[in-house]
């Protein structure tokens, strides 16, 4: 492998007796990039990051982190590489302070590197003043920045970041992203997985993980142009939930073929093969059914529209 990116997949595979988990994986990740990895539940991602950092050997493929084999190598890896996994791993019997005190000694800090990142992740988790707070009395919110320090006490060149927001509020979610790209800034290589779309976007590249297969990878921006099965018609109705029970049992009678359809707030989402010719059809069976639609047309699809078309194919 050419050791040019922060991390180096290459036909992957994790078998767990007849269970595929990971199949035949291929993607990298470049230095100081912000890169998502998504698919929904069991496809594989959490396994996939603990193979690259040495917690689980794969059953064949080949996988470096910063040039570095996880399985071979795993001694150096660890001492240049965070973890923030979905469970939390703070200790809520301990303070903000103690928690950060003790990550920092198992990553083996000295005494004056400890007190400087100390002073440094907590001003980062806008903990300052609650230093001495017990981790069981802090909001999602700090308790996540305040995981997050813990996870880079000692300044990891590539982070793994899986679900770091599940549970946290929107406002608490922003934030902590903000603090994710002033790492990308300063050169750190983040993995980051998350089931929010509107995080997705916020990544350089995003891949697309579906029963243990990489199913598409590539920006946002060009996964919306050129990932997408189909067209997306949006369907603005005053009866959203009536019109969806139309539009399936004209579908199970085959007198129109989604290639899916879906609520997305008060709107329809159907991905259809050709939306002009979808369009009058789908205005013919709602008409018939004295439905009104007050929008029906085409529109650019969202990433949300491109990742459930990629894992459904």
């Amino acid at each position: 492998m050419v050791e040019t990116n922060a991390i180096e997949v290459k036909a992957l595979v994790k078998r767990f007796g007849d269970f595929i988990a990971v199949d035949g994986v291929n993607f990298q990740v470049h230095t100081g990039e912000v890169f998502g990895w998504l698919g929904p539940n069991g496809a594989g991602k959490t396994t996939t990051i603990r193979m690259l950092l040495g917690l689980l050997k794969p059953t064949s493929g080949e996988m470096r982190v910063l040039g570095l084999d996880p399985v071979t190598q795993i001694q150096e890896l660890r001492t240049q590489v965070g973890y923030m996994s979905q469970i939390f791993t703070l200790y809520n019997d301990l303070t903000a302070r103690e928690n950060i005190r003790f990550y920092g000694k198992v990553y083996g800090l000295s005494k004056g590197e400890l007190e400087a990142r100390e002073a440094e992740i907590l001003q980062m988790a806008g903990l300052v003043g609650r230093e001495n707070t017990l981790t069981a009395n802090l909001s999602g919110g700090w308790k996540q920045r305040l995981a997050l320090g813990c996870a880079i006490v000692h300044h990891p060149r590539v982070v793994f970041l899986d679900e770091p927001t599940a549970g946290v509020d929107p406002i608490s979610r922003r934030e902590f992203w903000g603090l994710i790209y002033a790492m990308a800034k300063k050169g750190t290589t983040l993995l980051v997985t998350t089931h929010y779309m509107d995080e997705a976007e916020l990544c350089q590249r995003v891949g697309f993980i579906s029963l243990g297969r990489l199913v598409a990878l590539d920006s946002p921006a060009n996964l919306k142009v050129n990932a997408m099965r189909g067209q997306v018609l949006e369907i603005s109705t005053p009866e959203p939930e009536r019109t969806m029970k139309v539009l399936k049992e004209a579908q199970a009678q085959g007198k129109i073929l989604f290639n899916e359809i879906a609520m997305y707030g008060a709107q329809i989402h159907a991905v259809v093969p050709d939306a002009s010719a979808y369009r009058e059809q789908i205005q013919k069976i709602l008409s018939a059914e004295h439905i009104e639609v007050t929008h029906l047309d085409w529109i650019a699809p969202t990433l949300e529209d491109v990742f459930i078309s990629a894992v459904k194919s």
